[in-house]
């Protein structure tokens, strides 16, 4: 990276080329080129730091990349269409942010709307500042907010005072006095449905609305719980078997480790079949086989697999319908055997000890599926119940983060 950042406003005004007007949805048109020396690029109230790599919601697929974003030049931008677009930069590690520094695309004429997130993990943001340009300038603005630890930084746009166009030239993080080691603990992501709606998850795969419901009874915890509901003939992405699931992306590096504690009832007249019906799975990003972590429910018997088909099965007891059963399961992903491990607590005791075992396939992450996929052979309709799901970096975060339990 050059020395400084940024083109000052003295040295060029960008003219009515680019975004157009605001009725124009075509992607953003060339702009004529700038130069400048490196005395003339600069960044005001920002010690930068150096992303690892950027990546962004979309472009305006004219060669308006994120990684124009980095590349120490106004002539090029990043651009992409519509409200609420992202452009996200990721650290390498662990560090201090304070502020980040930001020359908007015709920023001199431009009024941005946005604020800044950040993440330890690219999985759960927290909002650290909102606001707007100045309109003012084609220079640097550089925006401060209390210092945080942080891995990733991202800026949502809102548009712009002309159109719905998110456009950046420049931008870069800016250090921050913190403490130079992060908080080990913390929650990263809660999927209890305490919404009242399925929003704090990424998505489903459901034939209709009524096969995974948010409903106020039976809950184990909180306001809310899942009603999953699979009949059979219910499949949603035309694979095998038959389903109605949520699922989030978590996407858990190679060598993380996380706590998971969540509890699932099965209805009193759920199917007692001698084949599998899996209710929870940490599925690899590959298209096909069997998930490297299933928990699943075969005859008369809850059971953990690890491995896919044949796999290995770590743990198994007795299946009682109409009850709560409370799961807190520690993984280590890793596809290496002598890394990777698990441990399960059910029912608050300590039933699976620590086993080192492989949990994700090679070269894949894995993301989290709950509700109901159960072999298409099984006809009765079957209704399992999700609540109180909740990710965290201990086992103290995962049970501090209890509701009062029902």
């Amino acid at each position: 990276m050059k020395k400084t950042l940024l083109l000052v406003e003295t040295l060029f005004v960008l003219g009515a080329v680019g975004c157009g007007a605001p009725e124009d949805s075509l992607p953003e048109g060339p702009q004529p080129s700038l130069s400048a020396s490196d005395e003339d690029l600069t960044t005001s109230g920002c010690t930068q730091l150096t992303p690892s790599s950027v990546k962004a919601s979309g472009d305006d697929g004219t060669g308006s990349v994120a990684a124009n974003s980095l590349d120490d030049r106004l002539d090029t931008r990043w651009s992409s269409l519509g409200k609420g677009q992202w452009i996200d930069y990721d650290l390498g590690a662990t560090k201090g942010l304070g502020a980040i520094s930001v020359a908007w695309h015709q920023g001199n004429t431009r009024i941005n709307t946005f604020t800044v997130s950040v993440s330890p993990d690219g999985m759960s943001y927290t909002q650290v500042y909102s606001g707007k340009s100045l309109g003012t300038t084609t220079a640097a603005e550089t925006y401060a907010f209390t210092p945080v630890n942080t891995r990733r930084v991202r800026i949502y746009v809102q548009g712009n005072n002309l159109n719905d166009w998110a456009s950046i030239a420049e931008a870069r993080p800016c250090a921050g006095t913190v403490n130079p080691a992060p908080t080990p603990g913390g929650i990263v992501w809660r999927g209890d449905f305490e919404s009242g709606d399925r929003n704090q998850w990424d998505g489903t795969q459901m034939v209709s609305s009524d096969r995974l419901q948010v409903i106020p009874s039976p809950v184990r915890e909180g306001g809310y719980a899942l009603k999953a509901t699979v009949k059979q003939g219910d499949d949603p992405i035309n694979s095998s078997g038959n389903r109605n699931e949520i699922f989030k992306q978590t996407k858990e590096p190679s060598g993380s480790e996380y706590w998971y504690r969540w509890s699932t009832r099965f209805a009193a007249d759920f199917p007692n079949v001698n084949t599998w019906q899996l209710f929870t799975q940490w599925h690899h990003d590959g298209c096909c086989g069997s998930p490297p972590v299933e928990f699943y429910v075969y005859g008369q018997e809850m059971r953990l697999n690890i491995g896919g088909d044949p796999g290995v099965i770590v743990w198994k007891t007795p299946l009682v319908r109409d009850v709560w059963h409370d799961f807190i399961f520690h993984v280590k992903w890793s596809p290496n055997s002598t890394v990777g491990f698990v441990e399960l607590y059910y029912d608050g005791n300590l039933v699976l000890p620590k086993r080192s075992i492989a949990t994700q396939y090679s070269g894949q992450l894995n993301y989290l599926k709950i509700g109901l996929y159960r072999n298409d052979t099984v006809a009765p309709v079957g209704v399992v119940y999700h609540d109180g799901w909740v990710m965290g970096r201990t086992k103290a975060d995962v049970l501090d983060a209890n509701y009062q339990l029902k």
